[in-house]
């Protein structure tokens, strides 16, 4: 069982930055994928970042390459989220999850634990 508890979130204005944090539950934080997933009003969940076990393997969307940075402490059983440049389409509730395999990293149907989420609004 793993619990994760984001933190973080709020409000900031266009090409402002964030960083979001996720603490992990538990003594098997290294054994898990950890992905950072996202969803607007009106819609669906969206993969936002994924992390390897070790850290040495990173993936993001499309829409934030290049301006987000997922990073993981496990020693701190915590994972990052570092956002730039933010945008008003980034406003959303962002959710941390956990996945054992990392087979399908981008799914949300491949994470067995979520977080509660944490908002986060862009003011234009």
């Amino acid at each position: 069982q793993v619990q994760l508890v984001e933190s973080g979130g709020g409000l900031v204005q266009a090409g402002g930055s964030l960083r979001l944090s996720c603490a992990a539950s538990g003594r098997t934080f290294r054994s898990y994928y950890m992905g950072w997933f996202r969803q607007a009003p009106g819609k669906e969940r969206e993969f936002v970042a994924a992390i390897s076990w070790s850290g040495g393997s990173t993936y993001y969307a499309d829409s934030v390459k290049g301006r987000f940075t997922i990073s993981r402490d496990n020693a701190k059983n915590t994972v990052y989220l570092q956002m730039g440049s933010l945008k008003p389409e980034d406003t959303a509730i962002y959710y941390c999850a956990a996945d054992r395999s990392g087979r399908t990293y981008y799914s949300e149907y491949e994470y067995e634990y979520w977080g509660q989420g944490t908002q986060v609004t862009v003011s234009s």
